[in-house]
């Protein structure tokens, strides 16, 4: 919530967003979602979606679910949308996407009465991680043109200090 309301307040006084991704996702859980997280989550995705100041990214970490979007991810036409060698993106992370599709195969099994083979399933839930891992990398999410370069982490605030010209030039034209 406080996340809407400052790119609110950023939008109506004209100043520029700089968005540091490195995020696990929007909390999940009970306790989560009795405090609003669906709700709040949802307002600051508006915020970002229908700001009119320019907007860059820069993927320095982790990348991942509703937290890339909240964060002005690709979908959300930033102006520039930068990433760091060492940045991963995707719908979840492989230990998470792993965790969950191990969960819910347990689930079904036990819901058919059916026994699992460990060691079948255990190649199963490190090939999903795998997949999901690989996918991941920012090699192959700047491969796929997810973003606009990789920059080298060392040249952020040369290439920031750019975008930002760049995005004024384009105001005044």
């Amino acid at each position: 919530l406080k996340g809407a309301h400052f790119i609110e307040i950023c939008s109506q006084r004209k100043i520029p967003l700089l968005f540091l991704q490195n995020i696990t996702g929007f909390m999940v859980g009970k306790k989560a979602e009795a405090g609003g997280i669906a709700k709040n989550g949802a307002k600051m995705v508006q915020a970002v979606a229908t700001t009119n100041v320019p907007k860059i990214t820069v993927m320095i970490g982790g990348s991942f679910g509703a937290g890339n979007y909240g964060m002005c991810g690709f979908s959300y036409k930033p102006d520039f949308l930068l990433t760091w060698p060492n940045a991963q993106t995707g719908v979840m992370g492989g230990q998470q996407a792993a965790k969950t599709m191990e969960h819910v195969m347990r689930n079904s099994a036990k819901r058919k009465g059916k026994e699992l083979d460990e060691e079948q399933f255990a190649k199963q839930v490190k090939g999903i991680e795998h997949h999901f891992d690989n996918q991941s990398d920012a090699f192959i999410t700047s491969g796929r043109l997810i973003d606009h370069g990789m920059i080298d982490p060392r040249d952020t605030r040369k290439v920031l200090g750019f975008c930002l010209a760049t995005c004024l030039e384009a105001q005044l034209r």
